[in-house]
């Protein structure tokens, strides 16, 4: 075969090699990062909605537990505070490794709402913050243990749904503990008194809920 015929096929296979290459290098890279994506898209919109509400509630109860460790009278309202802070740090761990196990982004600051809250807690000391503080507690973990009970029955993702039923002792004991301090804050007022949102509540039904929900989000 002629020198300058072999010289011009061995051109030809390398620009073929090249094409290859080519075509196939995003093939693989694309096949590469296709895991995360594919487990992103496979969230429903309400799971994703609860995840975003669930981190949002679970940093403001931290930092608002801090806040109650700092401001309370009542040494019960403190222990409260203090168990707040471990058990949804704990769980917000959780949360964010649920999260990016799905290819999920968490916001990394509580909404503006929940920060109102805290500014107009901040606000209050001794007595007047423990009743605020604890009547919001109540209030939001009967709203919590709704919805994580709902996602915990409606979630179609396994592992969002055992987060949401595993988290919910844990619920329902918060909500047992804040009526039960929330009771004895307020049980020596008569009339109306006011939660941390300023609007009022009947300071002896202990169990109604008051109108300071926080809405668009889950403080667990």
């Amino acid at each position: 075969m002629p020198e300058d015929y072999m010289s011009h096929f061995t051109k030809i296979l390398e620009q073929a090699g090249l094409c290859v290459v080519l075509v196939v290098a995003p093939v693989l890279a694309g096949a590469q990062s296709s895991p995360q994506s594919a487990a992103a898209s496979t969230l429903s919109v309400g799971d994703r909605k609860f995840l975003s509400e669930a981190a949002d509630g679970g940093m403001a109860e931290v930092e608002l537990g801090k806040l109650a460790v700092q401001k309370a009278g009542d040494e019960n309202v403190k222990k409260f505070g203090r168990r707040m802070v471990d058990d949804h740090s704990k769980a917000n761990d959780k949360l964010r490794e649920l999260a990016g196990s799905k290819g999920m982004d968490l916001p990394k600051a509580p909404s503006a709402k929940n920060r109102g809250l805290q500014r107009r807690l901040a606000s209050l000391s001794g007595a007047s913050f423990d009743r605020a503080y604890m009547r919001d507690m109540v209030t939001d973990h009967k709203e919590d243990v709704a919805a994580f009970q709902k996602e915990s029955n409606l979630s179609r993702d396994p592992q969002v749904k055992s987060f949401a039923t595993q988290t919910l002792p844990t619920l329902r004991e918060h909500l047992k503990n804040a009526q039960e301090i929330s009771s004895k804050t307020s049980s020596a007022l008569g009339g109306t008194i006011q939660n941390a949102s300023g609007k009022p509540s009947p300071s002896k039904l202990a169990s109604n809920k008051s109108n300071g929900g926080k809405g668009g989000s889950v403080l667990y």
